[in-house]
């Protein structure tokens, strides 16, 4: 199983079988249809092109649309699409729909998302900075203090860390528990927190490192 492109519809909590409170993210997982597959001989890398949600066709592009024609999903062209690397050539047919059916309680995934923006923010909040004394005459509390030298080089050195626009970035948590799996839904609760917000776009892969 390659992955399923899902979204996040918030946290709540389930019991599990010894009574105790397990704290879960609920992930609308699919169903993906395959668009197309890289194969090593063709491409030479592994890869399946996915798609999720639904698009009106009159407002894709007929070269997308193009595209759709062979995996036959060009009258009902998904809204989002992604490809999905593999280790080896897939084994999925083109056209076949993914489900969370692929996936079963126990398991763990690997669940990429974008973070939560928190706009412009300084390197205390930024970079957890300690920042300046706050007695004896200190004026630069929360201030990131020296940031270059005023004779040699006489300049900021690149990836200083400085103040600036914080979050909305790529970040993936490795090995969540999959608690359970909800097909008739297209529901997948996933232990623990996952990036981003309430309807944001997430993927799930197999863990690498389980």
């Amino acid at each position: 199983m390659a992955g399923l492109i899902g979204k996040k519809l918030g946290m709540t909590q389930v019991y599990d079988e010894n009574g105790k409170v397990v704290p879960v993210t609920v992930i609308q997982a699919g169903p993906c249809p395959v668009l197309d597959i890289r194969t090593q001989d063709s491409h030479g890398y592994s890869a399946l092109q996915v798609g999720f949600g639904k698009k009106k066709a009159k407002n894709v592009s007929k070269a997308v649309l193009g595209h759709l024609n062979k995996s036959g999903k060009a009258e009902n062209p998904p809204a989002l699409i992604k490809e999905i690397r593999l280790t080896e050539d897939p084994s999925e047919e083109l056209g076949q729909d993914l489900t969370v059916e692929a996936f079963e309680a126990g398991s763990f995934v690997d669940v990429t998302g974008t973070s939560k923006g928190k706009g412009f923010q300084g390197v205390v909040k930024r970079y957890n900075f300690g920042g300046g004394r706050a007695s004896h005459g200190g004026d630069w509390t929360r201030k990131p203090g020296s940031i270059g030298m005023c004779e040699f080089p006489g300049k900021v050195y690149k990836g200083r860390k400085m103040p600036g626009h914080t979050g909305s970035v790529q970040r993936t948590i490795m090995g969540l528990k999959i608690v359970s799996v909800r097909p008739e839904d297209n529901v997948v609760l996933v232990k623990g927190a996952v990036p981003g917000h309430k309807g944001g776009i997430v993927v799930l892969r197999t863990a690498k490192k389980k």
